[in-house]
């Protein structure tokens, strides 16, 4: 299957897909080989910061790595958060780097014209869906998903209070069917791991979802949402979030940190290694997901969560008879 039906097929099924970011390329083979050993499907990504502060090297770098250990029944390869307007307010190369991820054979690209007006970011990702489909999935960004930015984040309760950054249901409806995206991105108080200075090795801090105004952007497009800054967030929020067509959960620091903390210590790029596919482990049974690889493969039955009621719910159940 492409990687487009195979995440549709999750969304129906309410089954999340982690998605690993490659800090660094000794990360990459701990892993897959967890997600084989677990029978788990997820995809594992690269985004400019993982290049540009951390060891991921380049977009070639990462998709050799791949290729090299990928067993494509439970693994694939997305670029991450290609900006066209990156966190310092200057305007990028993006057409490049999409390109060129397109020419490397990356299964999926992402487009991140959040910072646009609307009419633009439309415009934006509409060019990377022609580039890139039929073959390769495209993911969008609607809101802000803060944290990246060099000045400090408000507390986490003044942006729930005040939904700073929050995906407005009034654009998805339009966003979706002018673009064509396959899967799109949306804040409601989810927010982005650190990536510079001392906070990038310090405890994310803990944060919560708005689900009912998840609730209210999944009855405006029938297509998977994707929730970056996936680390540190309420596990039940996560896990509800799914009746709402969340489905792809972008996880870096929780990846990130132990490998690099056990380098710090002195330890072996083998137990760095190892202490990535522990850290693997415990996002697979946090999210439930142990064998999701075979479950997405067959054709059968509908995996559940805890409910809530709602229209939104009710859809997805209906998507997936």
């Amino acid at each position: 299957m492409s990687v487009a039906e195979i995440m549709a097929r999750a969304c129906r099924r309410r089954i999340l897909v982690p998605a690993f970011n490659i800090a660094y390329l000794p990360m990459m083979a701990p892993i897959v080989q967890t997600l084989r050993e677990h029978d788990t499907f997820a995809l594992v990504e690269v985004s400019q910061p993982d290049i540009e502060y951390f060891g991921a090297e380049s977009y070639q770098a990462v998709a050799t790595a791949f290729e090299r250990c990928a067993e494509r029944r439970v693994v694939r390869l997305h670029q991450d958060h290609v900006c066209v307007i990156d966190e310092r307010g200057q305007r990028t190369d993006w057409q490049t780097r999409i390109q060129l991820a397109l020419a490397l054979g990356y299964d999926s690209v992402m487009l991140d014209g959040s910072r646009l007006p609307l009419a633009e970011n439309i415009a934006a990702t509409k060019t990377v869906v022609g580039m890139a489909h039929p073959a390769v999935a495209v993911e969008g960004e609607l809101g802000a998903v803060l944290g990246h930015e060099h000045s400090p984040l408000p507390p986490h309760e003044e942006i729930m209070a005040a939904g700073y950054g929050f995906t407005d249901p009034g654009d998805v409806e339009r966003f979706v069917r002018e673009t064509g995206v396959d899967w799109l991105s949306v804040a409601a108080g989810n927010i982005h791991g650190a990536v510079a200075g001392v906070a990038r090795d310090e405890e994310k801090v803990g944060t919560r979802l708005d689900l009912d105004h998840i609730q209210r952007l999944s009855e405006c497009a029938k297509i998977p949402f994707v929730l970056h800054g996936g680390t540190g967030i309420d596990l039940d929020c996560v896990r509800q979030a799914a009746a709402y067509s969340m489905t792809k959960v972008n996880v870096g620091t929780a990846v990130r940190q132990p490998y690099e903390a056990a380098l710090r210590r002195g330890e072996s790029e083998t137990e760095a290694q190892r202490a990535v596919a522990e850290a693997v482990a415990r996002c697979i049974a946090e999210y439930d997901i142990a064998g999701s690889a075979s479950r997405l493969a067959s054709d059968t039955g509908l995996v559940t969560l805890p409910p809530r009621t709602g229209p939104g719910e009710r859809n997805l159940e209906e998507q997936g008879r």
